[in-house]
């Protein structure tokens, strides 16, 4: 039987929203549609970004399955994977499970830098977000985007902005822009008038494109 994970919101989202509400329009309007939803943080650091290594260029679909392979294979919880239960399987037993040659190369590089300690977990709360994210993008199969999804909802960092997220420029065009495209450069701008809660800004207009919650 999986044990349900134990789900953390962020303290800070009330303030946050009452900030964007404040500062711009279309906060204004798009916040109250989404009553009291909130970001979410689930399961541990570790099986957040082993998770987000397995599900990387396949469907959702796909990726729930083969996870749950793979954590079976572990002998994990749904919730929770060890580094060390990594690092003890079989090459031929990880690809069995459905994970490619280099997905199965990125998962031992994850859990060799979680057991050695090269990933420093315990100071992460002490450490600002660029600090965390050179460290997470020095373990292969994380790059930029992988580090600041994990910001987002495992640390529930407040003010990210992750330029590099196809969902964030949509919801800016299609919010901001009348459907127009968008640049970077643009995108940044409309951005910076959300800090210090620019996560919370994004986790609205992705809710605004997919009622739905995004969780990691």
């Amino acid at each position: 039987m999986v044990r349900p994970a134990t789900v953390v919101t962020p303290a800070y989202w009330d303030e946050a929203c009452k900030h964007l509400a404040k500062r711009d329009r279309v906060m204004r309007k798009l916040i109250p549609q989404f009553g009291e939803a909130r970001l979410q943080c689930r399961g541990d650091a570790f099986t957040t970004l082993a998770r987000s290594i397995v599900g990387q260029q396949i469907s959702v679909r796909a990726a729930q399955s083969v996870w749950e392979r793979f954590i079976t294979l572990a002998g994990g919880r749904a919730t929770r994977l060890q580094p060390a239960a990594v690092l003890g399987l079989e090459l031929p037993a990880m690809r069995e499970a459905g994970l490619s040659a280099r997905k199965v190369e990125y998962l031992r590089d994850l859990a060799t830098h979680f057991s050695d300690g090269t990933v420093h977990v315990r100071q992460w709360q002490q450490m600002d977000d660029e600090a965390i994210i050179e460290e997470l993008v020095a373990v292969r199969g994380i790059g930029r985007w992988t580090a600041e999804m994990f910001l987002i909802f495992h640390l529930m960092r407040p003010n990210v902005l992750p330029l590099d997220d196809v969902g964030l420029l949509r919801g800016i065009s299609l919010n901001y822009f009348s459907g127009e495209p968008v640049s970077r450069a643009e995108a940044r701008e409309v951005g910076d008038a959300w800090a210090p809660y620019r996560s919370v800004a994004t986790w609205y207009l992705w809710r605004s494109l997919d009622p739905v919650p995004v969780e990691y």
